[in-house]
């Protein structure tokens, strides 16, 4: 039976709420003094709301689209790539265990900063010549369906939105591998050879034995590396990659607004973090409830 959430408040949760309260206080008594702002909230908002010339949606929301399909495509990669690394570094082969092990080193142990610029400079370049890709993310043109554009954006922009989900979905790969591989240990070798003593193959082993049990384990892991993903597509847009980060910063430096639009955008990515806290919050009631 699923246990009631007590709202009751302790010490520490008023001493917080306090501490809260007074700087915002603090912030309010000081506005008329030495913070001299004047917010402009209704023609921020006016601004970011207002629809293009041809009718299509304002600008910040291209935005705001374009950091939801970096994140669910990103996501996706990540997702698979890194159960691929997990499993490989619980390989019996030695090679897939090198190759996992050292491509999370690698990874872990590189500014996120400086790999995205490597693998978008000359990586990516490289990468779509070679995969003969030029007629489909360089020279599309240009007439997409509308689920094409919904799941992909705008086709002018299709290299840049698929160097950003490599990059950000590689990088969060190397940390996901990592936590697929310590539910595999967490997993007792008893549940291995139970399943081997019924005939399982491996396939059925891992889908309806092992899997389970591992997912129900790093869920938490798993959905603090997600929402990571999210607030490192924030990186992106310094490879002009139209995210929600680009599309608030140019909005903020041509209409001086600067706190409005980012309050704005910080709260769009709250939003986003928050929905996905609450989604991961939701399966792990659900497992705990299903055992």
């Amino acid at each position: 039976m699923q246990q009631r959430v007590s709202l009751k408040l302790n010490r520490l949760d008023w001493i917080l709420l306090t501490i809260v309260a007074s700087l915002i206080f603090w912030l309010y008594t000081k506005e008329s003094g030495s913070l001299v702002y004047h917010w402009q909230w209704s023609r921020a908002l006016e601004l970011l709301f207002t629809s293009k010339a041809d009718g299509s949606l304002p600008y910040f929301f291209d935005g705001v689209f374009s950091t939801l399909r970096l994140t669910f495509w990103g996501m996706l990669f990540a997702v698979l790539f890194g159960i691929l690394l997990g499993l490989g570094r619980r390989s019996s082969i030695a090679i897939f265990r090198a190759l996992s092990n050292s491509y999370i080193q690698l990874i872990r142990n590189i500014p996120p900063l400086v790999f995205i610029f490597i693998f978008y400079f000359f990586i990516a370049n490289q990468l779509v010549p070679l995969f003969g890709l030029e007629s489909l993310l360089r020279e599309h043109n240009g007439s997409i369906n509308a689920l094409q554009s919904f799941l992909f954006g705008s086709a002018n922009l299709w290299e840049n939105l698929v160097a950003g989900v490599l990059c950000i979905g590689m990088i969060s790969a190397a940390y996901i591998g990592e936590v697929v591989r310590s539910g595999l240990d967490a997993i007792p070798k008893g549940q291995h050879e139970a399943a081997k003593s019924l005939g399982l193959s491996t396939w059925h082993r891992y889908r309806y034995i092992i899997a389970p049990q591992v997912f129900k384990v790093i869920i938490p892991s798993l959905a603090g590396q997600c929402i990571s993903l999210v607030k490192d597509s924030s990186i992106i847009s310094l490879i002009s990659i139209q995210e929600l980060t680009f599309v608030g910063t140019e909005i903020a430096n041509s209409s001086g607004m600067i706190f409005e639009v980012w309050i704005v955008v910080a709260f769009c990515y709250f939003i986003l973090c928050f929905a996905l806290s609450r989604l991961f919050s939701y399966w792990e009631r659900d497992k705990a409830i299903g055992h």
